[in-house]
């Protein structure tokens, strides 16, 4: 992701979760400014141990923008964590 904008932001997702390599995958999301973004392209998605939590982390775009989004297991909360436009 070039041109990262470092973020650290609750947001409202909603996935889809099933069985498989990718049980749980986010369809779209929506900011702290009433903005939704729906997700055309999930890249990369990994679980990341942080200490007794687990933090899974999902690289995804919309086609305009790239998104990191990070769902934590224990909370059960979802936060945007990066953001990067398309257009440089």
């Amino acid at each position: 992701m070039n041109n990262d904008i470092l973020l650290d932001e609750r947001i409202e997702v909603i996935a889809v979760f099933g069985s498989g390599n990718s049980p749980c995958r986010p369809v779209k999301f929506r900011r702290k400014s009433g903005r939704e973004v729906v997700i055309s392209e999930i890249g990369l998605g990994f679980p990341l141990p942080q200490g007794s939590r687990m933090i899974h982390v999902f690289d995804v775009t919309d086609g305009q923008a790239d998104y990191r989004l990070e769902f934590d297991a224990t909370t059960l909360t979802w936060k945007l964590v990066r953001e990067a436009d398309h257009s440089v």
